[in-house]
């Protein structure tokens, strides 16, 4: 065989190709293309969005199954959460009616017992609804600001409540909205009253206290306070009504070396979260009926002389009177002696003619 003819190539089983590691880098450097390519111009996104859309039937097909199982077990647990709020919000609705009734009954007693009593009659107070539109930003107050002001008829110092309490009382009032200072800044005081003893007293603001409440102030280390009492307005300043619910005793700390217990109270109204409110009128706004003014003592000249003239002619009348009653007085007692006398005169006579007589 001639040399010529013979193939000098190796078989296809051995040939060699490019190394691991060339093939590694190239690869390598193709991935690292593509990601920042993708993530600078979305390359890909066409070919994800054609391999989404190919392969959704397949994707609900294979979901169907768990879905079904997924929705069978909810509905069940829907269906009890439903029947058992059914069966709450029914009994809730009979507690209220029953509520409601008595509410009426023990209102009428109130307004007999009144009339019997000759008390006045409480006034129920206004209110108007407001939306809090921001907190204020001094760090150091605890301060918001409603969407109602002047124009909407709030005035300066009327109390706010939510839902659970107070929150606090206008401060400021601008024409379309005003400024609320809460019950737990520390500038702010309430008279409330132990809803337990009765005993009245006034809560300061202690924003410090359990990152916001309340601190009851110059009460006896020995006074009758119990955690969990709950506080509510008195109604003796003229501002917020008797009866709303203020705080709750959280915490009370009595010292021997301190005539003055300390105690601690946490608010009861949403100071911190409150999106909705109510604003009411002062309780000294409502009609309450006042002492009437004291008359003035600088009188007009006129009215001097009209209140003069009655004067003058009671006196001229006292006087006449007076006058005619001792001219009576003087000529009854000459009369009387007059008639004292006449009775020695005949006396007189007749001792004379019996003198006469026995001559």
């Amino acid at each position: 065989m001639p040399l010529g003819t013979l193939d000098r190539t190796a078989p296809p089983l051995f040939n060699q190709g490019p190394s691991a590691l060339s093939k590694l880098i190239f690869f390598s450097a193709l991935a690292v293309f593509l990601m920042v390519a993708d993530a600078r111009f979305n390359i890909v996104q066409p070919v994800r969005s054609a391999i989404g859309a190919v392969l959704y039937p397949i994707q609900w097909l294979a979901l169907k199954p768990v879905q079904l199982v997924v929705g069978g077990g909810r509905y069940l647990e829907d269906l009890q959460t439903a029947q058992n709020n059914e069966a709450a919000a029914r009994k809730a609705l009979a507690l209220q009616s029953e509520r409601a009734s008595q509410a009426d009954t023990l209102a009428q007693d109130n307004v007999r017992l009144r009339a019997l009593l000759e008390l006045r009659q409480t006034t129920q107070t206004p209110g108007r609804a407001a939306e809090v539109l921001y907190d204020t930003a001094d760090p150091y107050t605890r301060k918001l600001v409603i969407d109602q002001g002047l124009t909407n008829g709030v005035a300066a110092g009327s109390p706010v409540i939510d839902e659970h309490g107070v929150l606090g009382q206008v401060t400021q009032v601008q024409p379309f909205t005003s400024e609320v200072t809460l019950v737990i800044d520390r500038d702010l005081a309430i008279p409330v009253q132990n809803t337990r003893t009765g005993a009245r007293s006034v809560a300061f603001g202690d924003a410090s206290a359990h990152g916001g409440g309340l601190e009851l102030r110059f009460m006896a280390a020995n006074s009758d306070v119990q955690e969990g009492d709950l506080l509510s307005t008195s109604g003796v300043d003229g501002v917020y009504p008797a009866g709303l619910p203020v705080a709750r005793v959280d915490r009370i700390e009595r010292r021997a070396d301190s005539a003055f217990a300390r105690i601690h109270c946490v608010a009861l109204g949403h100071v911190t979260a409150a999106r909705y409110v109510l604003v009411l009128a002062p309780t000294a706004s409502q009609g309450v009926p006042r002492p009437a003014p004291a008359a003035s003592s600088a009188a007009t000249p006129a009215a001097k002389k009209k209140s003069d003239k009655p004067a003058d002619k009671a006196a001229d009348k006292g006087g006449k009177t007076a006058v005619k009653t001792e001219k009576s007085g003087k000529s009854g007692k000459a009369d009387k002696a007059e008639q004292a006398d006449k009775p020695d005169a005949k006396s007189g006579a007749k001792s004379d003619k019996n003198e006469r007589g026995a001559q």
